[in-house]
């Protein structure tokens, strides 16, 4: 993988973690395996190459991969608007987040204590899921701006659903965050948007 593609991986996770979102927010429904994939990421602490963090396979970032492909053409047939507004609001947040040193320690302590939950219940266990939500809402939700989900108000108000909801939006900063240490900024999707895709594309064939 090239440089670029390294960063696209990352900035595909976070569309995978918003897109995920969207379906839990509309259908009540999402993928078991790709929430899995993103929920994972966050306990990976020392991998080989940034697909190491998503499982090792680009497979596990298809539906990020088309989401990003879209939103960097601009084709308004395709644009996913909501997973796009999401995705834009995580890259923002996990600005805010780099310069709290805080929160960044509360963050890797509560993620020790969640490895641990994980060896006793597994990754998609609910008090796994209910314990990425309450981190998502005990640090990033504390910020001004805070990222308001629009669907279906049936599935919104189980708390099954919410909890989910706040863990994806989790694993989407943990990848912003890796995007940025890769050498992505927000300029690249603005000004670099053919470059990117030229990369991005061999992605999606794969």
């Amino acid at each position: 993988m090239s440089p670029i593609q390294e960063q696209l991986t990352a900035l595909a996770a976070v569309f995978e973690a918003t897109t995920l979102v969207d379906k839990i927010a509309r259908t009540g429904q999402a993928s078991e395996a790709d929430i899995t994939c993103l929920l994972g990421s966050l306990l990976v602490r020392e991998p080989k190459n940034t697909l190491d963090v998503y499982g090792g396979d680009d497979l596990n970032l298809r539906e990020g991969y088309k989401a990003l492909a879209s939103a960097l053409e601009r084709n308004p047939a395709s644009l996913q608007r909501e997973p796009l507004r999401y995705a834009l609001a995580l890259l923002g947040l996990e600005r805010q987040l780099a310069k709290r040193d805080d929160l960044l320690q509360v963050i890797g302590s509560r993620l020790d204590q969640i490895q641990q939950q994980v060896g006793h219940f597994g990754l998609t266990h609910e008090n796994v899921i209910s314990s990425c939500g309450a981190l998502y809402q005990d640090t990033i939700s504390t910020f001004p701006r805070r990222i308001q989900v629009q669907g279906d108000m049936r599935f919104l108000q189980q708390a099954n659903n919410a909890a989910k909801i706040r863990a994806l939006l989790l694993t989407g900063i943990r990848s912003a965050r890796l995007w940025r240490q890769l050498g992505g900024h927000r300029w690249q999707l603005v000004f670099s948007r053919g470059k990117l895709l030229k990369e991005l594309y061999p992605l999606l064939r794969s």
